[in-house]
């Protein structure tokens, strides 16, 4: 895997588990966080280097660098913070790709603002990680607390890569609703073919289990 450069905003549980992630890819990530008592706290939680300071102002987001990085990642808990994260990295590194945290999904100019949105009810710094790296996993429609509908690709090394999907066994509280292109519904003859994205309905609880199954 290529080694990336990724900024995460925001050094709370998610900001951290998705800074945790990415190191242990590879990647070199820097973590920038407003609350100095925080700070302390990541100093020992998190080997890798913390800027203390607003991410929404223009000369701490310099500090990270952020002409030199891939993507940012504004994972705070205000929604309108990360959104202004996202906006002032624009700005500063117009080519670069941004991830915001948000606790709801009613606005869909969010789409306009940000390349991707993360509702950390359901999805945590694990999927914020895979989000930023381009991985196979990708939220349709924000859900409630229960269930999401997602969009997965079925890697090649894969155990249900060229089988049926009734010789699948997909974890109950999961259900395969259609081929990416929803051209049809899936039926028990659907053949899931390597390379090919799926939709699929997922209780939050087993998310972490129907992702593995569709990469190993």
């Amino acid at each position: 895997m290529a080694q990336n450069r990724y900024v995460v905003a925001g050094g709370g549980r998610v900001g951290l588990q998705t800074a945790e992630n990415l190191a242990e890819q590879g990647h070199d990530v820097v973590l920038i966080e407003s609350d100095g008592e925080r700070v302390e706290e990541l100093s020992e939680a998190y080997l890798g280097p913390v800027i203390h300071g607003d991410a929404t102002r223009p000369s701490v987001l310099k500090q990270a660098d952020l002409d030199n990085a891939d993507a940012i990642a504004a994972l705070t808990n205000e929604t309108g913070a990360n959104l202004a994260i996202c906006m002032e990295a624009q700005q500063v590194a117009p080519d670069i790709r941004t991830l915001a945290r948000a606790e709801t999904r009613a606005e869909q100019e969010y789409d306009e603002v940000v390349d991707a949105t993360l509702l950390p009810q359901s999805l945590g710094g694990d999927h914020a990680a895979d989000m930023l790296t381009g991985e196979d996993i990708q939220t349709l429609v924000y859900p409630t607390a229960e269930l999401d509908i997602i969009e997965l690709a079925v890697a090649e090394s894969a155990s249900v890569a060229g089988r049926r999907l009734d010789e699948i066994a997909l974890p109950e509280g999961s259900l395969l609703i259609s081929p990416a292109d929803r051209k049809e519904l899936a039926g028990p003859e659907t053949v899931l073919e390597a390379t090919e994205r799926y939709i699929l309905a997922v209780e939050s609880d087993v998310v972490d289990e129907v992702i593995n199954l569709f990469r190993a």
